[in-house]
């Protein structure tokens, strides 16, 4: 009775040892008496012990291997370092356990030689600045070269680009020399700009000095122009006056007179005349009887003016 316990308990651990339970992004190879038989995803899947094993548990997730720098030669005979980042993951547990001898080693591997030459065939120049070229083509490759093994490459990365030290020098000058460059074009540019920007400053204030000029001119011009216009408009309203108070010619003359004697008093020796100022009392008169009367007086008839020459010396 005890022997049958014991053989029970030894079948019910080796039957529940078969149960296996596959974690998510996990699959597991079976093999069945040394063949494969299936693949067991997620879930819980039983194995009979025995006659099943698990052959290999692969990761489904994506995986990124960082290589080491490879030494490869340009076109141009330069030795430089490059290594890579690549990533990829598993589309086929079978092929990708069946396939090859540790995958890993091999994408490496391959890696290198694909790398050696695509850069074989670009110069140095090239190597640096075609980055994504390199990636493209080394993708594609590796790609088509890890099908059989189950085993996708999403992307190729070129991580570092080591050339030698010497020419590290070489384009450290290089690079100094294009920012002097560029700076002494900016340098220049900005002198140019400040240069013409300071031209047209100048433009712009001569001309503006000038419209300024210009229109003073035209308000001193209409200023005068009016000014004459004031003048005339009141010597003709006084014209106007004279005329309504109806002044005679023997007013106008003795205002002549007048006008004559002030004329007198000045540094003049000499002067001339009319000879009507003869009849200087005769005006008098005349002016007399007009302030007298309150009516204007009758105009005096006086004989035609007669200019001659008359040398005072002494002042009037």
């Amino acid at each position: 009775m005890e022997f049958l316990l014991f053989i029970i308990i030894i079948v019910s651990v080796i039957a529940i040892s078969g149960i296996k339970i596959v974690p998510q992004s996990k699959a597991q190879v079976i093999e069945r008496l040394g063949a494969y038989h299936r693949t067991n995803h997620t879930g819980l899947k039983y194995v009979v012990p025995f006659f099943e094993r698990v052959s290999n548990t692969v990761s489904l997730k994506e995986i990124v291997k960082d290589f080491a720098p490879q030494p490869v030669i340009t076109k141009d005979n330069v030795t430089m370092q490059i290594d890579t980042v690549v990533y990829f993951h598993i589309t086929d547990p079978k092929m990708y356990t069946y396939g090859v001898e540790n995958p890993v080693s091999a994408i490496e591997n391959l890696t290198a030689t694909t790398l050696r030459n695509i850069i074989g065939e670009l110069e140095l120049d090239e190597t640096l600045t075609s980055r994504d070229v390199i990636n493209v083509k080394m993708r594609s490759i590796l790609d088509v070269a890890t099908d059989p093994w189950g085993i996708k490459v999403t992307r190729v990365e070129v991580k570092n680009i080591i050339p030698p030290r010497d020419i590290q020098e070489a384009m450290e000058k290089q690079m100094r020399a294009e920012r002097e460059r560029r700076e002494a074009i900016l340098k220049a540019e900005g002198e140019k700009k400040a240069a013409i920007l300071l031209a047209e400053g100048e433009k712009e204030s001569a001309i503006l000095k000038a419209d300024a000029k210009r229109e003073a001119q035209i308000r001193e011009a209409e200023g005068e122009a009016e000014a004459i216009v004031k003048i005339q408009e009141a010597t003709a309203q006084g014209l106007r006056l004279l005329k309504e108070v109806q002044m005679d010619e023997a007013l106008l003359k003795y205002r002549s007179y007048e006008a004559m004697a002030q004329v007198a008093n000045g540094n003049a020796t000499k002067i001339i005349v009319p000879s009507e100022l003869q009849n200087f009392a005769t005006a008098g008169v005349v002016f007399n009887e007009m302030i007298d009367k309150p009516k204007p007086p009758k105009p005096v008839e006086l004989p035609k003016p007669k200019v001659k020459e008359t040398l005072i010396s002494d002042k009037l």
